[in-house]
């Protein structure tokens, strides 16, 4: 009886797993969606003024705000989508999706044309970093 259980899962299985497609884009393509390293950029323009925190944490040192691209209901209930990101305890300025869209990336990709990144063409959430 086990191994008949056993075969009927496994079957099952098997075509999930046959179907299951993983694709992703990387920082500095449109639709990325996480952290993305200013460097020598001009500041961006953010949704908020003020860094965001969700849950502020005591250290000696102050942290250094991060920007974060998201999509656009992460922002207003970021409470909700901090853990995501990994930045719940982290200042967070929210760049604009026009400013990312139009000067982040096309910055990106002249700094980094020629090294092996961003030139992935699929579509994803930018988690698979």
């Amino acid at each position: 009886m086990k191994r008949y259980l056993f075969a009927a899962v496994l079957g099952a299985a098997a075509p999930a797993m046959a179907t299951d497609v993983g694709v992703s884009i990387s920082v500095g393509q449109p639709g990325f969606y996480g952290q993305i390293d200013i460097g020598n950029m001009p500041r961006p323009v953010v949704l908020y003024p003020q860094p965001v925190v969700i849950q502020p944490v005591r250290v000696v040192q102050p942290v250094q705000p991060i920007y974060l691209h998201v999509p656009p209901g992460h922002a207003k209930n970021w409470g909700k989508h901090c853990q995501k990101y990994n930045a719940c305890s982290r200042p967070v300025y929210f760049v604009k999706e026009d400013w990312y869209d139009n000067v982040y990336v096309p910055h990106y990709q002249a700094e980094n044309r020629g090294k092996g990144k961003g030139n992935s063409n699929g579509k994803g959430n930018g988690k698979g970093k």
